[in-house]
């Protein structure tokens, strides 16, 4: 019996596939080294189901991508939120929450093109490049320039986010 194609682009999607399915499925998993019911490596999962991440991870292009993808990110959540400040704080209307959420929406998404073995670790490596993109909002949109204690900061954090990242993709022993 043959499976219905969306259930079989919803596992795949997932990552994880019904005890029984069809014996031919189940052999061309096998020999990619998956029994079944068992979760696939993350790796196969997102090579799977974005192009783009199948490109050799850790090479040039993947380095890219996750800066390009924590700066979008930055950019994404600094105007999502400056939004929500723009109506509570500045008395803007209401309608500034449609391209605010729209916004918030692009950030989540842009942190999951993060090459990462851990969302805690992407999360923690993007925190250091939000303050330098923050302190760089302060001085392009708000006009207000940033003094040397914020530049010192910025440069602390954006360190401790290169810690986070290079260290990753190192294996321990």
């Amino acid at each position: 019996m043959r499976a219905f194609p969306p259930i079989i682009a919803a596992c795949a999607l997932t990552g994880t596939f019904p005890k029984s399915r069809p014996a031919r499925r189940r052999s061309r998993l096998r020999q990619a080294g998956h029994e079944a019911g068992e979760r696939l490596r993350p790796e196969f999962r997102l090579a799977r189901r974005d192009g783009l991440r199948a490109a050799r991870p850790g090479g040039r292009f993947s380095a890219m991508v996750t800066i390009l993808a924590y700066f979008g990110a930055a950019l994404a959540e600094i105007a999502g939120c400056f939004a929500f400040w723009a109506w509570l704080r500045l008395g803007h209307s209401a309608w500034w929450l449609v391209p605010g959420g729209a916004s918030l929406a692009l950030f989540a998404y842009l942190l999951t093109l993060v090459e990462s073995d851990a969302a805690g670790r992407a999360y923690a490596a993007y925190g250091g490049v939000y303050i330098v993109a923050s302190i760089l909002w302060l001085w392009a949109a708000e006009g207000r320039q940033p003094d040397r204690w914020d530049l010192i900061g910025g440069g602390v954090c954006l360190a401790g986010a290169a810690i986070i990242l290079l260290g990753a993709a190192r294996p321990t022993t």
